[in-house]
């Protein structure tokens, strides 16, 4: 009991609610900022895999090109063309 009385003085009280106040409000902040880190990478990263299906695009349809173009060649075994 005696321990509890003197936290509940205001020489022990004051500076205990300062200690936790400035903790709250220092995890509110920075979970904050994490937050919004978190949706600007998200932003990136859907940007980039934008990016990346563009290029696969123009691969395949490079690819299509290329396989009409040796369409007459056969293929060996291994999928190479004969010459």
């Amino acid at each position: 009991m005696n321990t509890l009385n003197q936290f509940l003085k205001p020489r022990t009280a004051i500076p205990l609610a300062t200690n936790l106040l400035a903790v709250g409000a220092a995890t509110v902040y920075l979970r904050s900022h994490l937050v919004f880190n978190h949706q600007e990478a998200e932003a990136r990263m859907d940007e980039i895999e934008g990016t990346l299906r563009g290029h696969i695009g123009l691969i395949e349809n490079s690819l299509e090109r290329l396989e009409l173009e040796t369409g007459s060649k056969k293929q060996d075994a291994k999928g190479g063309l004969k010459s």
